[in-house]
């Protein structure tokens, strides 16, 4: 695994070499064209959510780790998703369309184009939301520790380019951070991974569009959140950021339906929050905005690293 460097690495060593172990399955550099998103959620509570080392980097009931691209020309150039460890292809699904907009998507299908390995001793990983077309395995066949399973893609249930890894033990899911589910959150001195990932809790809960600067308890609550404007309303992406420090550039953006850049707005972050709220966005114009279906972007850097970043969409009627 290729890694730029992040500010907090949390002291954890693999399993034991006689024990199941995990390596990076993509092609890329994290901090620089790719992020991990979101960690599994290890607070069972509905409606809450806490990451293996006690911080906010993860979605309720989020049950694998997003490992996230930070473009959409990446996806288009193609990032190889590689098996994690070696095993059997069970099943793959390799004919949905990438479509941010996840048209025709269920529960069913969410997961996308993916591939499930069977690795032994009750241990598999599925790969979730490959590019249409780009599976690269068939069912039994065999795979070695990087042997090519396909490219990243936008199938399934997702607004932007991600793998989404999910480890599961005799069916049930393992958080590959914590695989010993008993132990509190905190630095964990176990992990699953033969080269663990550096860990920063600085992250973006959430992003997404409303018609006004929400505050923070309507972002937490999900009450800001519009899925569809009206041609007049204002156009305004929000950005909740976790454990942010001094010196930390979120960028929120905005594109129409022609890709054309609506507004983007570049914010330093001065003192150090546990959760902090931050929106930009723009009135109506006198004739109205474009019908169609919007882009917004949370970006989060420091020291030009990329530590976050969250898509949203909205569709002006």
């Amino acid at each position: 695994m290729r890694a730029a460097a992040l500010v907090l690495m949390l002291s954890a060593a693999p399993v034991a070499a006689e024990s199941f172990v995990l390596h990076w399955p993509l092609d890329c550099t994290l901090g620089q064209d790719c992020f991990i998103e979101d960690y599994v959620d290890d607070d069972p509570a509905p409606g809450q959510q806490r990451d293996f080392a006690c911080g906010l980097n993860s979605r309720d009931a989020h049950k694998g780790t997003d490992l996230a691209l930070i473009s959409f020309d990446l996806m288009e150039r193609g990032v190889a998703v590689r098996a994690a460890a070696p095993g059997t292809v069970l099943r793959l699904r390799d004919s949905m369309a990438d479509d941010r907009l996840m048209t025709g998507v269920t529960d069913q299908n969410a997961c996308g184009n993916a591939v499930l390995i069977d690795h032994g001793d009750g241990w598999q990983t599925l790969s979730c939301h490959m590019k249409r077309g780009s599976v690269a395995v068939t069912p039994g066949q065999t795979v070695a520790t990087g042997d090519l399973l396909g490219e990243v893609g936008l199938s399934g249930q997702t607004n932007h380019p991600h793998l989404h890894l999910t480890v599961l033990h005799n069916g049930t899911e393992v958080d590959p951070f914590a695989p010993d589910a008993a132990l509190p959150c905190g630095p964990q001195e176990v992990t699953l991974w033969a080269d663990p990932p550096p860990y920063t809790a600085t992250g973006l809960v959430t992003a997404g569009f409303s018609a006004k600067v929400p505050d923070l308890a309507e972002v937490t609550s999900g009450t800001a959140r519009r899925d569809s404007l009206g041609a007049t309303e204002p156009l305004v992406v929000y950005g909740h950021v976790g454990h942010g420090e001094p010196g930390d550039v979120l960028v929120l953006s905005a594109r129409g339906p022609d890709g054309a850049e609506v507004f983007r707005e570049r914010m330093v972050l001065e003192d150090p929050q546990v959760s902090l709220m931050r929106a930009f966005g723009r009135k109506a114009p006198p004739q109205g905005w474009a019908m169609g279906d919007y882009l917004g972007e949370a970006l989060l850097t420091r020291d030009g690293v990329v530590i976050a970043h969250r898509h949203a969409h909205v569709t002006v009627r």
